[in-house]
């Protein structure tokens, strides 16, 4: 519609006023972007944020990899339409790691100059050296401690060339841009190595000419014939990373910046994470579920000068904060279920129910299992057996037929003892005279029970083995023998006996035997089959039950998470109503203490509705397939139970607010644009030249600004000459073309020698309601603030030696000493801690000041002044022209309205952003007046030196901590002083333009159209083109209205079916 637009009054042959004037309103709207949302992103160390980030943009673009780069460096991504990722990475300049690496050096020695212990990674020495190490890693500590910040830096060249810089990243899909940007932010030392690298690695021991060299102070690894020294890696030196990347989440105008896990040492960075918690819309508060509810993060909201100074910047309020409560996959039933008293729960029986008669089909299914396997392992051994005595069998039929002596493979040793008894010969059939098996049984006098016994026992193991073959073989023969074990006198008996045992085989013995024994196999062979079978099926049915198990255990897991994260919502949001009431009524009472009253509610705490969400991340990119190899969700098994579409939907939901608000600016800011461009090409008809005249006479600004017909170059009939030689070369034959020339006016000027006509008038009226303007805002913040900044003032020099007592008394000696070396600031920072006090005393009234509508007189008086003139200027019209000025004058008066609201926006928002500039001076002032005395307190050196450092500081506090909290209120005050002439010097150049486009709306009155054929067309093409804008202007109205109408239907039936509800309930 712009190009359009401005395509179109091209052909326009304008007065200068009127081009610089629609010149700039097409500049404005094509200025004009859709709107970001900048949202902060803060956690403790651990809380998950970069896996929320990567579940929310739907790639792994945030690393994770639990490098110190990832949580110490602020990332900021925002989307593109671009089908890569872009990336910038910006390093510390020179300045800065120079800064940082005299402060590291300091953390590496104690007072001795003796260099401390590194190993704990959590220790000042360790932070120290594991940046120091990572960005040099081919020096020695003993040696680098003993270095000069300067010679360090001429260590490594790559170095100094890389700082002060921003690498660019572009990558087509995620995994390479996480291998491009892991050259910059993964240690080196951390890597992952190959297992041949390690033992590479473990195998190297130092020579004795190493141990030599290292004995005197020299470095191994600088020697020309040495192995190559390790690759220096700059996480340490990164002060900031950019993405750029085509999310979906983002696409509406968020943009996510995930900040430091906590207060990181290198001041540059710290720097841009305060500064981007100025600029935020948005805060993000992140912590795991598990203690989210317990640790009250809602409520104490990170610290009390972090809830002030949210407070101070207008957002600490359900609309500017969000609670995030993650890894909700993290559930234990047991706790959860006697935590919240599900036990009874009628969703959760029925899962239990289901639970319990898997397991017990399980456990069915499992003894099934065993029994086949002891089934199995009893049939295989007989089998083994039987094929065994078959075996036997067939060796001992083929003896037999080839007349050989053969004895069995189960003939028992006592079996073998020769007898005097006789022997049968055998009479198979075949070969006669064959050798035949002899048994022989013992009759030996002498011979004993015992050995009776023994033959008993051999008789009956044949038995068994016979019985498997042929159940009828050989079972009277045990019972004769049993029967001669019980009658032994008798002789007769025993002779049976022995004429039993030395029984020789036959072949048709040994035939039917062999012929037995395969049929055995084969029955159990089909029942091992059998058996197996049973086996494998239970196997199969314990697997498919498992299955279920499982799939039913997460349906638990997820019905207790839900319900957990139910609880925690409702307890995280009357945990940020019952603080945000604390604060209300902590002011209330500061303000007036004898008619403080504590039963009054002060706001409607119910309608405060913290949004909170309870997100899963693991499970999300588990269901997505995001991440490969990660294994099946352990908790959720849809993506909406996850919380993460619902956060991906609030990304878009965040910048709703502003997207309406500068579409209803735009629609605004072109509609009156197109009109009053429609009101000038279209003319007002039939007014006689006489009119014209008097109208210009009175209200033309004529001297004060430039204006006249068009420059030479701008002239239709010059134009067309230039494009035509020909025509122009005949033209010169008949003398030329000369183009018109404006002609010379004077100035017009009142009796007292001021400029006559719209715009002067309305800008000198506009100048003094600007300086009224700038010094009632002075005069407000002052009444406001002033006694506040007293009190604050009053409170924080009583409490600063306190407050320096319990700082010093909390921290250990070392990390003291630290946060001396750094000014203040380290892990905790003591300048903030001694002006909060002065901060709570001023936080309510500075909130409610600058939440108030400080420009509201201002922007009626404006108005106000435009109406007069209007009414002047109507008044001043001949009797024909009323209706006709009239009409125009409504059409000005709208179209200076809507720039006036756009400009009052404008300075709206500037002060926004200076005012939280101004409420972050204190403690940098503090800090500054504070300088001598760290620097005094590090002087104190050797025994006892760290009960000297605290006094020292002390006394220096003590001594100084009047002039330095009052300057500080002055610094504060001042500021805002100089905030508010800043707010009026960039009124007093946009009310300039507005005066004049005041002028050239209404100009349309005594202008006079050319009448020439080219600007004929134009006009015509110039309306043409307006007419259509406008009515796709008044198709977008009409669609936005049908949609706000949907959108309150919808609402009443959400409020109908809530009441309706409630009433069942």
């Amino acid at each position: 519609m712009v190009n359009t637009i401005e395509a179109s009054v091209k052909t326009l042959a304008l007065g200068n006023l009127r081009k610089d004037v629609w010149e700039r309103e097409i500049k404005s709207l094509k200025g004009q972007s859709t709107p970001t949302t900048l949202i902060a992103v803060c956690g403790a160390t651990g809380a998950g944020k970069s896996s929320i980030l990567n579940a929310i943009l739907d790639d792994n673009i945030v690393p994770t990899s639990g490098m110190r780069a990832c949580t110490a460096v602020v990332t900021e991504i925002a989307y593109h339409s671009k089908s890569t990722i872009n990336g910038d990475v910006s390093f510390l300049s020179r300045a800065e790691w120079e800064q940082e690496l005299g402060v590291l050096l300091h953390d590496l020695v104690d007072e001795e100059g003796k260099v401390k212990r590194t190993t704990d990674l959590k220790s000042d020495a360790g932070v120290a050296w594991s940046k120091v190490h990572a960005v040099y890693p081919n020096v020695e500590i003993e040696r680098l401690v003993k270095m000069q910040v300067q010679d360090i830096l001429n260590l490594d060249q790559n170095i100094v060339a890389i700082l002060g810089t921003t690498k660019k990243i572009v990558a087509k899909t995620s995994k390479d841009f996480g291998k491009e940007i892991a050259k910059y932010i993964d240690s080196k030392d951390q890597k992952r190595g190959d297992k041949k690298d390690k033992k590479k690695d473990k195998a190297k021991e130092p020579s004795l000419m190493d141990k030599v060299r290292k004995a005197a102070g020299q470095s191994v690894t600088a020697r020309r014939d040495g192995p190559k020294g390790e690759e220096a890696a700059y996480w340490p030196l990164i002060r900031q990373v950019t993405v750029r990347c085509p999310s979906k989440a983002l696409s509406t105008g968020a943009i996510l910046v995930d900040l430091p896990g906590v207060a990181d040492a290198n001041a540059a960075r710290n720097n841009i994470a305060k500064d981007y918690m100025k600029k935020a819309n948005c805060i993000w508060i992140l912590a795991p579920i598990t203690r989210a509810v317990d640790d009250k993060t809602a409520r104490d909201l990170l610290g009390d000068a972090f809830k002030m100074q949210l407070m101070m910047d207008g957002n600490y309020d359900d609309h500017c904060i969000t609670f995030i409560a993650s890894k909700c996959d993290d559930i234990s039933c047991s706790e959860v279920i006697g935590a919240l008293g599900l036990h009874n729960d009628p969703e959760l029986e029925p899962i239990e129910d289901r639970i319990d008669e898997l397991q017990d089909q399980i456990k069915e299914k499992k003894k099934l299992k065993t029994e086949a396997d002891k089934l199995l392992k009893t049939l295989e051994a007989d089998l083994k057996d039987l094929r065994d005595h078959a075996e036997d069998y067939k060796d001992h039929l083929e003896a037999l037929k080839a007349g050989e002596t053969y004895e069995s493979n189960f003939a028992k040793p006592a079996a073998s003892k020769k007898s005097s008894g006789k022997k049968r010969k055998s009479t198979g059939k075949g070969k006669k005279g064959s050798p035949k098996r002899r048994r022989s049984a013992a009759s030996d006098e002498e011979e004993s029970d015992d050995d009776i016994d023994m033959d008993s026992d051999f008789d009956d193991d044949d038995s068994d083995a016979e019985s498997k073959v042929d159940s009828n073989s050989e079972a009277d023969s045990d019972e004769d023998s049993e029967k001669s074990d019980a009658e032994d006198s008798d002789a007769d008996s025993a002779d049976e006996v022995a004429g039993e045992l030395v029984e020789e085989e036959t072949e048709e013995s040994l035939e039917t035997k062999l012929e037995s024994a395969k049929e055995g196999i084969k029955a159990l062979r089909q029942t091992i089959k059998e058996t197996k079978t049973t086996k494998r099926d239970s196997s199969d049915k314990i697997s498919t039950l498992q299955k279920q198990l499982a799939k039913a255990q997460k349906e638990k897991n997820a019905f207790c998470s839900l319900k957990r994260s139910e609880f925690s919502r409702d307890v995280l949001k009357e945990d940020f109503r019952t603080g945000l009431k604390d604060l209300d009524e902590a002011a209330a009472e500061e303000r007036d203490p004898e008619n403080f009253d504590p039963t009054q509610q002060l706001r409607d705490y119910a309608k405060i509705d913290l949004p909170v969400f309870t997100c899963s991340s693991r499970d999300y990119v588990r269901l997505k397939g995001q991440v490969k190899g990660d294994g099946e969700p352990s908790c959720f098994s849809n993506i909406k139970d996850t919380g993460i579409p619902e956060l991906q939907q609030w990304c878009h939901q965040l910048t709703v607010a502003s997207r309406e608000r500068a579409a209803r600016g735009y629609h605004a800011h072109i509609s009156t644009f197109a009109r009053s461009i429609q009101s000038y090409v279209q003319g007002i008809g039939d007014v006689t030249a006489f009119d014209r005249e008097t109208l210009r006479e009175k209200w033309e600004s004529v001297g004060f600004l430039d204006q006249g017909l068009p420059d030479d170059d701008e002239d239709p009939f010059a134009q067309y000459l230039q494009n035509h030689p020909q025509a122009h070369a005949l033209l010169n034959q008949y003398g030329g073309y000369d183009a018109p020339n404006p002609p010379e006016q004077k100035q017009k000027l009142d009796a007292n020698g001021d400029h006559v006509g719209i715009t002067p008038r309305l800008c000198k009226e506009f100048s003094a309601l600007v300086d009224d303007c700038v010094e009632d805002l002075k005069r407000r913040i002052r009444d406001s603030l002033e006694d506040k900044c007293e009190q604050g003032v009053e409170e924080a020099i009583r409490t600063a030696v306190a407050t320096s007592d319990q700082f010093a008394s909390e921290m250990h000696w070392a990390t003291y000493r630290a946060t001396l070396k750094r000014h203040g600031s380290w892990r905790r920072d003591l300048n903030v801690e001694m002006v909060t006090p002065f901060t709570k005393s001023i936080a309510v009234q500075w909130g409610k000041l600058f939440e108030s509508d400080l420009f509201a007189p201002f922007e009626a008086a404006i108005t106000k002044s435009v109406k007069k003139l209007l009414q002047d200027f109507e008044a001043s019209s001949a009797a024909g022209l009323k209706d006709r000025v009239k009409l125009q004058g409504q059409a000005c008066l709208e179209e200076a309205q809507q720039t006036l609201q756009n400009m009052i926006a404008s300075v709206q928002e500037s002060m926004t952003t200076q005012q939280k500039e101004i409420s972050r001076k204190m403690s940098p002032h503090v800090q500054r007046e504070l300088i001598d005395g760290y620097e005094l307190a590090m002087e104190e050196r050797g025994k006892g030196s760290v009960a000297r450092q605290k006094a020292v500081f002390r006394r220096y506090v003590d001594e100084h901590k009047e002039d330095i909290f009052e300057e500080g209120s002055e610094v504060i005050l001042g500021g805002l002083d100089e905030a508010s002439q800043a707010v009026g010097q960039a009124l007093d150049a946009s009310l300039e333009s507005l005066a004049q486009k005041v002028e050239v709306n209404l100009s349309v009155l005594w202008e006079g159209m050319r009448e020439d054929p080219a600007q004929i067309r134009a006009r015509k093409y110039v309306v043409d083109a307006v007419s259509e804008i406008q009515t796709q202007l008044r198709f977008w109205s009409l669609a936005a209205q049908t949609k706000k109408e949907q959108d309150d239907v919808a609402k009443e039936l959400a409020l109908e079916d809530g009441d309706v509800e409630m009433g069942d309930d």
